[in-house]
């Protein structure tokens, strides 16, 4: 009969509270970039850390985009193509500007 075994590790927080998660946490728990974890606090101090469930959909990105298409279904006189002028002048605007959406906020920024 096979028994599993138990490990433990350390990560060390950084002066932002975040931590690295030691790969064979993210290994055990299946985790890949941008996957969501639980952590599950006990009345004794214990912290259980599990994967989250993902939801299916967004809730409310379906809801934006029902409200969308539904003021264009309605509203089809709004609809306008935008210029090639503006289009340059936006693309000018941000070509330069490299961001990362999955990059933290700083401190400034929550």
């Amino acid at each position: 009969m096979a028994t599993k075994s138990t490990f433990q590790v350390e990560s060390t927080l950084t002066d932002r509270y975040q931590t690295t998660i030691p790969s064979n946490v993210r290994k055990a728990l299946g985790l890949n970039k941008h996957d969501k974890i639980q952590y599950t606090i006990q009345p004794n101090g214990q912290v259980i850390l599990s994967r989250a469930e993902q939801p299916e959909n967004d809730p409310l990105l379906g809801q934006f985009l029902s409200f969308i298409a539904q003021d264009i279904t309605n509203n089809p006189q709004h609809i306008q193509a935008i210029s090639s002028d503006y289009f340059h002048r936006v693309n000018s605007l941000v070509a330069d500007i490299e961001f990362d959406i999955n990059a933290p906020l700083s401190d400034q920024d929550e």
